[in-house]
């Protein structure tokens, strides 16, 4: 039998038993191998419908949209499994692949290295060229960060999904467009009536839920800047300088506007201060808040989506 053959029986066995998800696995991936990756990416987003946290199809699902050239969202979906502790090697290669074609040779460099480290079949000759040769022509270093060196432009993203590659979640969809898509595409009649576009909207939910892709697909509708922050991203163990980091990230957003600032885990962020012992905590806290403020600079133009599996702690 061959390849299109067992596709095709695969099907059939399928309508008889459609809940059957080692079946509906075993054409996802001859589809892949098939090439017939438009048909794939449809097998996958069913199965996952179907298994919403299962690891294989996840990781399937990014394969075809690299195949695809789905960059963002297969960087969407990694970040995804990442998240979620799924950290093998085979899912590092994949993200740093994705980080590649997305222009973050930073993150593409980092995953290599640990991919191959772990596993030395994933060593990829061809890549190494293309991702030591994107390293030279950006001139991006790879060493330690500065201490002094002010957020890097290279964070900046412009993502191409838009709510319409996001399924459900009408009633958040709602109300983002009220805060910033709808000022932002008629400016005139915003500051009629005293409005800006702007402001700070918290999700939460538990992890996998569509929390990163949404506030994705928000900079995607507006075709704005998109800057995702880690905890990692600001805290330092040097005091002042998780201050630092935290107001160059919002100047960095500033001087990009419009921008999407995505807190993630912002509730290591946004703590109750009443429950902080130690006073650098509160420091950072006082920080971020005059931040969101706007009181010493304009935040017009800028959305800060923060998100987080524990909002009673924030």
């Amino acid at each position: 039998m061959d390849t299109n053959q067992q596709i095709e029986s695969l099907k059939q066995a399928l309508q008889v038993s459609p809940d059957n998800m080692p079946l509906r696995k075993m054409l996802c991936a001859a589809l892949f191998s098939a090439r017939r990756y438009d048909e794939a990416e449809e097998q996958y987003t069913e199965a996952l419908a179907h298994a919403r946290n299962d690891e294989e199809i996840k990781q399937g699902l990014a394969k075809t949209f690299l195949a695809l050239k789905k960059y963002d969202a297969a960087q969407i979906v990694l970040e995804e499994l990442m998240d979620e502790g799924h950290t093998n090697a085979e899912v590092k290669i994949l993200y740093a692949k994705a980080a590649y074609h997305n222009n973050n040779v930073q993150e593409a460099h980092k995953y290599y290295n640990e991919a191959i480290s772990e596993d030395k079949s994933f060593i990829d000759k061809d890549f190494e060229f293309q991702l030591n040769k994107k390293i030279k022509e950006s001139g991006q270093a790879l060493g330690a960060h500065d201490e002094e060196m002010e957020p890097s432009s290279s964070i900046l993203e412009k993502p191409k999904i838009k709510f319409n590659d996001v399924g459900g979640l009408s009633d958040i969809k709602e109300e983002i467009a009220l805060k910033v898509i709808h000022p932002l595409k008629n400016p005139e009649i915003y500051k009629a009536f005293g409005k800006q576009a702007g402001g700070g909207i918290l999700m939460y939910g538990p992890p996998g839920c569509g929390k990163t892709l949404l506030a994705r697909a928000t900079a995607g509708e507006i075709e704005a800047n998109f800057i995702s922050v880690g905890i990692s991203d600001i805290l330092d163990m040097w005091m002042g300088n998780s201050e630092k980091n935290l107001s160059g990230i919002f100047q960095l957003a500033r001087e990009s506007a419009p921008c999407v600032l995505f807190f993630d885990e912002i509730d290591a962020l946004g703590a109750n201060r009443a429950d902080m012992r130690q006073s650098s905590g509160r420091t950072l806290i006082n920080q971020f808040l005059e931040e969101l403020d706007g009181v010493k600079y304009s935040n017009e133009g800028i959305l800060v989506l923060g998100a987080t599996n524990t909002p009673w702690y924030v």
